[in-house]
């Protein structure tokens, strides 16, 4: 069986066309509509912006989740050791 604890999974996004991706290394789906999905991933945050996004595969035992929709923009920002205990975290992703 594999060891899914830690940072060992390994980080891959896959696009296509712009209309739509594979990503790996995938921790969890914090939110999501048809205008942003916001991801928390091995290498940091992750915000996907686009038009009619939709979420058709997650799978997070595998770290895997499948997007399909008008792909805009990818957003990484690294919270790791940023902010306060007290705080949480969509505070500390949206200073």
């Amino acid at each position: 069986m594999e060891d899914l604890s830690g940072s060992s999974r390994m980080h891959k996004v896959m696009m296509t066309n712009r209309r739509s991706c594979a990503i790996n290394g995938v921790n969890d789906v914090l939110s999501f509509d048809i205008h942003e999905i916001l991801l928390e991933t091995e290498q940091g945050m992750l915000m996907i912006k686009g038009d009619e996004l939709h979420v058709s595969r997650l799978t997070l035992e595998k770290g895997e989740v499948d997007i399909d929709g008008k792909i805009d923009s990818f957003t990484y920002s690294d919270v790791s050791g940023a902010g306060h205990k007290n705080e949480s975290f969509l505070t500390r992703l949206f200073r």
